[in-house]
């Protein structure tokens, strides 16, 4: 049996195929553009289609039962035809940021454990709402992109958990649309997709040569990511290292106050009825792209590695470049270089950018242990994974030990285990972990390192307020 996983993105897609064996087959990815102008963010849900189409059409062996996970928040407007209704708004897009205030804070903290915010479906549903009655009227179907796909794959409309908690109408704990919440946005929730556990079995599709495929509601794309990497129970968590830095930790119950959210976490339903919530950095391989770019044009990752002293730099990194995200986010935040010296080097400087990093995220695993949250070991994936010198780097600063994950794509392949346990290939989670996952070196703490790093931490998050307070 040919099992695929298909992850959607914002600027592309892609698909990668396994055997029952738990064998790598293919890969195929298709580009897609999306438009940025001052004031809007959006991207067209047919050309994603359209995407979906030529790299399942692409691939060699077609699979038998195909999961398909997406991007969130993004949201499609379909009529009575089936017929796409306007382009759709990216996360980033400005248009709802002022109707967050048609929300009770606290209403929506407390049934869906995320804190209002324009990135979310609901509140540009309501900009909408107001600003296009037009488009609202005709609109039979509110999608988000993945049970758009699902949808259009097999004529059944379902949308799975993780990604339905992105729209910030989903009743987290009860795992339906919140009535108190449509209703305080003014949209009918009859509009959206049934919500369904990831994983469930959505219907079947002959679409694009697929042959006669069962086709699987995978997850929100983090949430994939997650299950890819093999982190699946309490205390486990994934490091992803792209562009973005973030920790997704796993846990069995939601923390008691949802004032936790105000920090900018937002909590998603995760498999086993369980729990992940995103701990992230707007740059972490984008500040290194930085310093590579400026610093080091010719210059390998690899090389720039080769090139840095063993023992912490002792310069204090705030890697702010774009903003703070979680917990302070904080988009007027700036990046600071503290202790640079007449004997600092640029091979320190790079160094200090990686530890930087990882102090925020130890920032961010502070924070989430005072609410109970408290991996205590991760898997990493992206780019940043692929460098031994940083997941060390991590491992004394976080104290935690660190495995580099072996995978084509983990966000294809947390798909593929859970269309596997689906029909029934696995019998659980964790039977997919050990068919699919293949783990590589793990990275202790040193703890002499880390003493070193713990005295640097306790002046590290001292800088920010004291930067807050020059603006």
């Amino acid at each position: 049996m040919l099992i695929g996983g298909l992850d959607i993105g914002t600027s592309g897609c892609k698909i990668t195929v396994y055997n029952e064996k738990g064998d790598f087959i293919e890969k195929q990815y298709r580009e897609y553009a999306s438009k940025h102008a001052q004031d809007v963010h959006e991207i067209d849900a047919e050309a994603i289609y359209q995407a979906v189409g030529d790299v399942i059409s692409s691939t060699v062996q077609k699979p038998e039962v195909l999961g398909v996970t997406s991007f969130g928040e993004t949201f499609v407007l379909v009529d009575e035809n089936d017929r796409v209704l306007c382009d759709s708004m990216l996360y980033t897009d400005p248009r709802g940021d002022a109707e967050c205030a048609v929300f009770d804070s606290q209403m929506v903290k407390k049934i869906t454990y995320c804190a209002p915010h324009g990135m979310y479906s609901l509140p540009k549903l309501v900009w909408i709402r107001k600003n296009r009655p037009d488009l609202y009227e005709r609109t039979k179907h509110i999608f988000l992109i993945q049970d758009y796909i699902l949808y259009m794959l097999t004529g059944n409309a379902c949308i799975d958990y993780s990604l339905a908690a992105r729209t910030m109408g989903l009743d987290i704990r009860r795992k339906v649309w919140s009535e108190e919440i449509f209703a305080a946005a003014g949209i009918d929730p009859a509009k959206m997709s049934k919500p369904v556990e990831s994983g469930a079995v959505v219907g079947t599709s002959c679409a694009f040569g697929l042959p006669n495929a069962r086709i699987i509601a995978g997850g929100h794309d983090q949430v994939a990511s997650a299950i890819g990497a093999g982190a699946l129970e309490n205390g486990t968590a994934v490091d992803g290292s792209g562009s973005v830095e973030c920790i997704t930790p796993v846990f069995s119950r939601l923390p008691e106050s949802e004032e936790i959210c105000d920090s900018g976490y937002a909590f998603v339903p995760f498999p086993g009825d369980q729990y992940v919530c995103y701990a992230f950095s707007f740059t972490g391989g984008t500040a290194l792209k930085w310093y590579r770019d400026q610093f080091a044009p010719e210059s390998s990752y690899r090389e720039l590695d080769a090139g840095i002293r063993p023992d912490p730099s002792g310069i204090l990194t705030v890697p702010h470049f774009a903003g703070a995200a979680t917990p302070y986010m904080d988009a007027g935040a700036r990046a600071v270089f503290a202790g640079i010296t007449l004997e600092t080097t640029p091979a320190d400087l790079y160094r200090s950018i990686m530890e930087g990093v990882a102090y925020e995220m130890k920032v961010n695993l502070e924070r989430l242990s005072t609410y109970g949250i408290c991996p205590n070991m991760l898997f990493a994936t992206g780019g940043g994974a692929k460098s031994q010198v940083w997941l060390q780097m991590k491992a004394d600063i976080l104290g935690l030990p660190i495995t580099a994950i072996d995978a084509p794509e983990v966000g294809t392949l947390g798909t593929v285990m859970l269309a596997a346990v689906a029909v029934g290939m696995v019998s659980d989670l964790q039977g997919a972990k050990a068919l699919f996952v293949k783990e590589g070196k793990t990275f202790y703490p040193d703890s002499g390192k880390g003493d070193a790093y713990r005295e640097l931490y306790e002046k590290y998050v001292q800088i920010y307020t004291a930067a807050k307070n020059w603006r």
